[in-house]
């Protein structure tokens, strides 16, 4: 008998496993969550990728513990003059991969309640009009040369804020 119920385990395990991988794949994955280093009160950033392999969607929202608010952004350039504005939404399509980066798209911390110091990690709820809520990691890394244009020089003459 115990042969039998062994057996029996071993073909429901079989038949579960691929069932329950299968259910923890989202539609929406997000990936190479990351940070610069910044000041405790000041503002600071974060980008990432979304691939979506489901049906189209948007992301509405985001928010994070780190800061007071947090809002979408587009860097650009116009005419010669560097901008950054507030971005209600983003689009997220099947097969084309939403990239938050720096020059472009990201994530602005506005009022950082805490320093951002490379190596350390916090999470980004990001909301999403079909997919729900997915909460990611940031991964702070070590500021290259000290200055971005997009966060630690926001004050900069002919920086317009819009």
């Amino acid at each position: 008998m115990k042969g039998k119920t062994l057996r029996m385990l071993i073909a429901v395990a079989f038949t579960l496993v691929p069932a329950l991988a299968f259910a923890q794949q989202l539609p929406i994955q997000v990936e190479n969550v990351w940070s610069r280093t910044a000041a405790a009160g000041g503002n600071g950033v974060v980008y990432l990728t979304v691939t979506d392999a489901g049906a189209p969607d948007r992301l509405t929202g985001v928010a994070s513990p780190v800061a007071s608010a947090v809002e979408f952004h587009e860097s650009l350039n116009d005419n010669g003059v560097r901008k950054m504005r507030a971005v209600a939404s983003l689009p997220v399509e099947p097969g084309k991969k939403l990239t938050l980066s720096p020059g472009g798209y990201h994530i602005m911390l506005i009022g950082l309640k805490q320093a951002l110091k490379a190596g350390t990690s916090f999470p980004v709820t990001l909301n999403f009009e079909r997919a729900g809520q997915i909460t990611a990691t940031a991964t702070v890394r070590q500021t290259v040369g000290g200055a971005t244009m997009e966060h630690s020089h926001m004050d900069m003459p002919g920086m317009d804020m819009h």
